[in-house]
């Protein structure tokens, strides 16, 4: 009897393990690719990151990972709501709950400057970058 319990707690640890690993990487923390350029120098092409999903209210400057059409994309918070910017050659206000995005390497980031609808909703951002 006392072996039977040796045995399953040898494979219990490992397996109750896992499945916290998992629940933090599926509500917590996400772990990203970065396949471009598009965030050099902060960010090399072919780089991981690992995000915060549970974070407060992104600030200008914070690197984030967001959905935008049917991508997920890491770009820096470069204007939160009520920050005028120019856009097309027009100066606008940034909407409520919404944000402006740039990639740190502007000659090679497809961001808010090309956009048909340049900001991103605050239900969009999935995560706040922690490490790079």
């Amino acid at each position: 009897r006392m072996k039977f319990y040796k045995r399953i707690r040898s494979f219990l640890i490992p397996i109750l393990v896992t499945a916290v690993l998992l629940l933090l990487f599926r509500t917590v923390f996400m772990l990203g690719y970065v396949p471009t350029g598009s965030m050099e120098p902060t960010l090399k092409a072919g780089s991981m990151i690992l995000g915060l999903r549970c974070f407060d209210e992104p600030q200008k400057g914070d690197i984030v990972v967001f959905r935008h059409e049917d991508s997920y994309l890491v770009k820096r918070v470069a204007a939160v709501e009520g920050d005028s910017i120019e856009y097309q050659g027009e100066v606008v206000t940034v909407p409520k709950e919404c944000y402006y995005m740039l990639g740190d390497n502007e000659g090679e980031s497809y961001d808010s400057r090309y956009w048909d609808e340049p900001f991103i909703r605050r239900d969009s951002v999935v995560a706040v970058v922690l490490f790079h």
